[in-house]
């Protein structure tokens, strides 16, 4: 019998830069932000060397090349080796600058004469305009493109900016916390920079005390204050007050940042993990200690239930848990433990503000004024009784969410859902989409079932959309306006990042063709251009969502799962 074997995939499998030689690394410990690392404190299996190596790459950008976009969701960090910089500040650049597609309804005279002139050809292109390509310059390194700015110095009239020199760090507060990046970043002067993924700023963060401090104490100075005045409970302090929570406030991490990795194997093998393999963050019945933000991602709350566990609900970034119990016990209730448990879906970023913070700018605070126990007992008791109704609901009232959060569709914000009982496969969505998107639709008729529901494969305008990590020229991007995650075609290079990277397979690569039928192929290998293709939810068409608008029956609505109440018994939305 022959058994067939295979090595463990290990971390550095796949290097950062493909490029990297031991010469770059001893050079790269020359650089003082670099040297000043203890090379000492990191681990054996994990040596400072190897994460240079392997957890970073040695970038060189032209002048006028963007170096990062404002909007777009990164995974790296940036030290400046040589060169200048310009950060744009006010007013911003405008999307176009960027490579990014700019979004114009079509007048009623346009939405009726694509009804008629439907091309018997998918995917048609202007070849002339291909030809162009005005802001994409090609780099040495494979699959990798940026876009440029044609006229910095009349950028650099009509905009505020800042310089950045050599040994400026920029990019880690995005990288690490998976937001988006509050400022464009362009090359003055032709430039070098060291680029370091998020794997090795966890690293570096783990293990040496003078990035730790350096990284915490840039979030606390840029971010943390920001996402404290925008929740509820925080609203209400000054200035100092703020400030001393946020002095206080412990960061932790839970699950795996690239958390679509995992969970596309897990659906390649027909196999869920549930709660019960998840990281947790706190225990049900576990001492309150603090109040848990989150500040990233998806945490999972959950009960006890028999020999199981039932998702209640779940929390995403701004949400937060923990008052209610800490108000119990400040109030001298004894025994006071956590109700649930609190699990990362997949990926959480979790704030934790300790519960001596929380009783002296809250409970103390709110005491001291006319009425204020009234006031943080109905805020806490809201909680609890929001909570209570959770609870209270039977397992198959639950199942809906517990489906909903178990294949990750609480991610999407758009959600294509289509009601069984409704359709009557008619596929007039479907040809309402092909003839909105010259003669190819965006989306595939069918997906995960529960009961009587669907969510079909169109692109779900994720919250945390990892899709968008990784998009070597920004091609996939958020619009400005209403967040819709879009492609600009002219800046898609056909990496086929974003389609690997989609937990949800609902972005497709499509061959194009000229106007003549023929595929249009590269030059230098002869196969055909691939560009990415996805759901945009009809941005530029009048009538908003042409599968929506479409369908004669109301069986499909665009949905975002953290608002929706379906009643499972009428089979209503």
């Amino acid at each position: 019998m022959t058994v067939t074997t295979q090595v463990r995939p290990q971390r550095w499998d796949q290097p950062f830069g493909l490029f990297m030689t031991d010469q770059d690394v001893e050079r790269l410990l020359t650089v003082p932000e670099i040297s000043a690392i203890e090379e000492s404190k990191f681990p054996t299996h994990c040596p400072l060397k190897g994460i240079l190596k392997n957890d970073a790459r040695i970038v060189k950008y032209s002048a006028g090349d963007i170096v990062i976009r404002e909007g777009d969701y990164g995974n790296s960090a940036f030290l400046v080796l040589d060169g200048s910089l310009k950060v744009v500040l006010f007013p911003g650049l405008p999307g176009e600058m960027l490579g990014r597609r700019t979004i114009r309804k079509k007048s009623l005279w346009q939405a009726l004469k694509q009804l008629w002139n439907q091309r018997k050809i998918p995917e048609v292109r202007d070849v002339k305009r291909y030809g162009l390509q005005a802001l994409v310059r090609e780099t040495n390194d494979l699959g990798a493109a940026h876009v440029f700015l044609q006229d910095v110095p009349a950028i650099l009239d009509k905009n505020k900016t800042a310089s950045l020199g050599k040994g400026a760090l920029f990019g880690e507060l995005a990288a690490l916390g998976r937001t988006p990046r509050t400022a464009t970043i362009f090359a003055e002067t032709d430039a070098e920079l060291l680029e370091i993924r998020w794997q090795g700023l966890r690293e570096f963060r783990k293990y040496d005390q003078g990035w730790r401090r350096l990284i915490d104490k840039r979030y606390r100075a840029n971010a943390l204050n920001a996402h404290l005045r925008a929740t509820s409970i925080f609203s209400h302090l000054n200035d100092e007050d703020l400030q001393e929570v946020a002095d206080a406030t412990l960061f932790e991490t839970y699950g795996k940042f690239d958390w679509h990795l995992t969970y596309n194997k897990l659906q390649a093998q027909d196999k869920t993990q549930g709660a019960k393999d998840e990281p947790v963050i706190v225990h049900q019945g576990a001492y309150a200690d603090g109040i848990l933000m989150v500040r990233g991602g998806f945490a999972r709350v959950s009960i006890d239930r028999g020999n199981g566990q039932q998702t209640l609900t779940y929390l995403g970034a701004g949400d937060f848990y923990g008052a209610d119990e800490l108000f119990r016990a400040w109030q001298g209730d004894t025994n006071v433990g956590m109700r649930v448990t609190l699990t990362a879906l997949g990926y959480a970023e979790m704030l934790r503000v300790p519960s001596k913070i929380v009783e002296k700018h809250l409970f103390a605070h709110w005491s001291s004024k006319r009425d204020g126990v009234r006031e943080v007992v109905a805020q806490t008791s809201a909680e609890s009784r929001r909570l209570q109704d959770f609870i209270d609901r039977t397992l198959t009232d639950g199942a809906l969410m517990e489906w909903a959060v178990e294949d990750r569709f609480v991610n999407g914000t758009q959600a294509m859902l289509i009601n069984l009982d409704r359709c009557v496969r008619c596929d007039d969505c479907v040809r309402a989409c092909s003839a909105a998107h010259d003669g190819n639709p965006r989306f595939i008729r069918h997906g995960k079932t529960f009961e009587n529901w669907m969510v079909a494969n169109a692109c779900m305008h994720c919250a945390d959309p990892v899709c968008m990590i990784g998009c070597p020229t920004g091609a996939i991007h958020r619009s400005m306006s209403g967040g819709m995650v879009i492609i600009n075609d002219d800046t898609c290079i056909g990496c086929e990042t974003c389609a690997n990277s989609c937990p949800y397979s609902n972005i497709r690569m499509v061959s194009i063709r000229d106007e003549a039928g023929q595929f249009i192929t590269d030059p230098q290998n002869q196969k055909p251009i691939l560009k990415a293709t996805k759901c945009d939810l009809c941005a530029d068409q009048i009538s908003g969502p042409a599968c929506v608008f479409a369908c004669p029956h109301d069986a499909m609505r665009r949905v975002d799962f953290r608002e929706t109440e379906l009643d499972e018994n009428t089979s209503r939305f």
